[in-house]
Parts: C-alpha cells; sequence; structure tokens
C-alpha cells in the first residue's frame, strides 16, 4: 500500500471520527420538560432523598435497589398517589422502616417523587435503537 493511500485512509477516517462526534454530541439535548415542576420543596425532597439514602433500596428510572419498588411513576399510578406516598413514608413497612420524617420533609420527599414522575417513565418499555448505538424512547 502506498504513503499516498495510507495517508487518505488516515485523514478520511480523522474527519469521519470528527464529524461522528460532533453529531452525537449536539443530538438528544433537549431542555428537561420536567423543569418547571423542580421547586424548591422538590430539591428538598431530593436532598432528603440522598440523606436517607433511599435508592439503596428503591429505584429511579430503572436505577438503583432491588428491595423496594421502582418510585419512578409512583405518583401518577392509579391507585396510589399523593396520599399514598405519605402513608408509605410516614409509617414505613415491614421492609422499609419509619424514617420518623415531619410533615415538612414528607411534603418534600412527595414533591421529589412528583417531579420524578412528570420526567420520565419506567421501565421504558416502547424505545429503539438508533444507528449510532444510542437508545430513544418512540414518541419523545
Amino acid at each position: 500500500m502506498s504513503t499516498i493511500s495510507k495517508r487518505l485512509i488516515f485523514w478520511s477516517l480523522v474527519v469521519l471520527f470528527v464529524v461522528d462526534t460532533v453529531v452525537i454530541y449536539s443530538s438528544g439535548t433537549e431542555e428537561d420538560l420536567g423543569k418547571s415542576f423542580l421547586t424548591s420543596e422538590a430539591k428538598e425532597g431530593k436532598l432528603l432523598f440522598q440523606k436517607y439514602n433511599c435508592i439503596s433500596c428503591h429505584q429511579i428510572y430503572g436505577l438503583g435497589g432491588y428491595m423496594g419498588p421502582d418510585l419512578t411513576n409512583t405518583y401518577s399510578t392509579v391507585g396510589k398517589g399523593e396520599l399514598y406516598i405519605k402513608a408509605f413514608i410516614q409509617n414505613g413497612t415491614q421492609r422499609m422502616p419509619n424514617f420518623k420524617m415531619n410533615d415538612d420533609e414528607i411534603n418534600s420527599l412527595t414533591a421529589y417523587l412528583k417531579y420524578i414522575d412528570k420526567t420520565g417513565v419506567s421501565p421504558v418499555k416502547d424505545f429503539r435503537i438508533n444507528a449510532n448505538g444510542t437508545v430513544t424512547q418512540n414518541g419523545r
């Protein structure tokens, strides 16, 4: 193989790499649709979720522990919702401890779960794998 052929192949690969990098890093950067739901109370709830290490037992967007249920869409699930969430946080269960949170903490954690509910769906059942290897949810 001649030197000219090697250089042509090399520079072609460099150009393809740069183009691919620009496409990958510029796509999929839409604004967070749930941004309007991220209130100061929801931010406080996120800090409480971290403080009490809820992720060690529960999942958000399918990530986290497996002892408790995925909490991503608990707020909008039929038969559950705000009162259901507050009752579980306030009283605990056999598997979930009662953290003895006050009303403000319970309201903040509930606001955070409302925010989570508005920003995603878990598990993602309707998805497609793109040619570049990324995964996107159909309809979004």
